[in-house]
């Protein structure tokens, strides 16, 4: 197949981002940029050795790829989104087009500042319903969770955009008044309401895909904007976690006011790890934003169960979710009814129990978004142990899996571990009258830097007890890690497939 196109560009736009590799191979491939006389350009390259321009005309310019292969993610587990992994090359002109990786990010923020200059502007009534919302606050965390909740509550997700639309946000005066704006309007009406009780604020350019901003390839690439906040040189709160700093060693707040479950303070798994860039006009510049420790995201599972002799198993199980994973459980709730959420959860548990019968399930939703959310419910399942003649097989890990399956291929690309977090598990099964632990699954215990994983069983008069923490300390690790993450795998896969034996006394 061969294809030309050809752009004429909004003169408000800077810069083309030319995807140079996809789901199908290339055998060659070009890109021509015309400029006016006078203009200049500056090119950055994305997971490709760049390449030259040739002028092929005065001030028209041309680079050339040939052979690119295909970006094939089909059997790769644990991987990047396919845009943070495919080549690309952007190029800028205008005021952007400077030497130097710090001075074209430079540039690109002060080209977001500009466009964004007056939008967030604050009126008397947003002045008036700022002022409102800190009346009373004690400290300078409670006002940013008083006013992030006020957005995250009040602002819908929609989105209205036509030709700068796209990359410029209204006023926050007509979106305090409509009600709703996209990622943009968002922020915009946030740093207007700070800005009215003294707290600055600035745009960051984002994208919600680990890896796609690229720090040494400067680019507006990205497809979402969230908030940087100036935290005073006083203000040390254990609660601000999701912080990053300037090269001058400044403080910034990182939040996102367009997750409407994430508490402020935290930050959403899909944003750690990444980098945005911080538009604060002259001082802007590429941030890398935070990797929160594990303790600030995780769920907490307890399990009482009850093993009958005919192998059925009927109990209850208690969870508690807390940081972005009990946000992501939040919208889960939002935008399901309860017929959903039950079917949704029986396919979920029956991955491990299959038969079960999900008796009840309650969820316990406080409206604090900083308090964990939980979620109990009760099982029955007609078959869970196996009979292999006098003896019962039995799984101490009920319900739970983590392990990803993951081959003995040679690993070229990062490994996406996903979320920081820490997941505990207690399970007590009580077993049939007459019953007693024989045999005990290995206990598992191993630590490769990036993460732990610890587990074991034990038994207690007529309880099969079993407990297990799995500690994820990185969003992302190298290629080179792959034996270390195929050793985790494996470890996670041998215990969610322990057994234990039980036999008559």
């Amino acid at each position: 197949m061969i294809c030309e196109s050809e752009e004429l560009l909004a003169p408000w736009n800077q810069e083309k981002i030319w995807g140079i590799q996809g789901g199908d191979p290339v055998v060659f491939e070009a890109l021509e940029l015309d400029l006016p006389p006078g203009r200049t350009y500056a090119d950055a390259w994305h997971r490709y050795t760049p390449v030259k321009a040739v002028e092929v005309a005065p001030n028209h310019w041309r680079w050339e790829v040939k052979d690119m292969q295909k970006l094939d993610l089909r059997d790769v587990k644990a991987s990047l989104d396919g845009e943070a992994l495919a080549a690309r090359m952007s190029v800028t002109w205008g005021d952007a087009a400077v030497a130097g990786k710090d001075n074209e990010w430079r540039a690109l923020g002060q080209w977001t500042t500009n466009i964004e200059a007056n939008r967030p502007d604050p009126t008397p009534e947003i002045s008036a319903e700022a002022q409102s919302l800190i009346a009373g606050a004690p400290d300078f965390y409670t006002k940013l969770k008083n006013i992030t909740e006020y957005i995250q509550k009040n602002i819908r997700y929609f989105i209205v955009a036509r030709g700068i639309g796209g990359w410029q946000a209204h006023f926050a005066d007509d979106i305090y008044r409509s009600g709703y704006g996209d990622c943009k309007d968002k922020t915009t009406l946030l740093i207007s309401m700070l800005q009215a009780v003294g707290i600055q604020a600035y745009y960051v350019p984002v994208d919600d895909r680990r890896g796609v901003v690229d720090p040494d390839a400067p680019s507006l690439a990205g497809d979402h904007m969230i908030t940087a906040i100036a935290i005073p040189a006083n203000v040390n709160d254990a609660r601000l976690m999701a912080t990053a700093k300037t090269k001058d060693g400044k403080r910034y707040l990182i939040f996102d006011p367009t997750n409407e479950r994430t508490p402020v303070g935290n930050l959403p798994s899909y944003l750690q790890g990444s980098y945005g860039l911080l538009a604060d006009g002259a001082a802007s510049q590429i941030i890398a934003l935070p990797v929160l420790d594990p303790e600030t995201n995780g769920t907490e599972q307890k399990g009482s169960f009850v093993l009958a002799a005919d192998g059925s198993l009927t109990g209850t199980v208690d969870t508690s979710h807390s940081g972005p994973e009990g946000g992501d459980y939040r919208l889960f709730l939002k935008y399901t009814d309860e017929k959903e959420r039950r079917e949704f959860w029986e396919k979920l548990v029956a991955r491990d129990l299959p038969g079960v019968a999900l008796d009840s399930f309650q969820f316990a939703q406080p409206s604090d978004l900083d308090k964990p959310l939980e979620f109990h419910y009760k099982v029955t399942v007609p078959q869970y142990s196996h009979a292999a003649g006098p003896l019962l097989l039995v799984r101490p890990r009920v319900v739970g899996d983590d392990a990803v399956p993951f081959d003995e291929k040679p690993r070229t690309l990062p490994i996406d571990l996903g979320a920081t977090g820490r997941w505990r598990d207690s399970f007590d099964i009580t077993l049939p009258p007459g019953y007693v632990v024989d045999e005990m699954p290995d206990p598992v215990d191993v630590d490769v830097n990036f993460a732990s994983y610890h587990a074991a069983a034990t038994a207690k008069g007529n309880v099969l007890h079993y407990e297990r923490e799995y500690v994820v300390r990185q969003v992302e690790i190298p290629a080179d890690r792959a034996a270390d993450f195929r050793k985790l795998e494996g470890a996670i896969l041998f215990d969610e497939k322990g057994t234990a034996v039980l036999k008559k006394q």
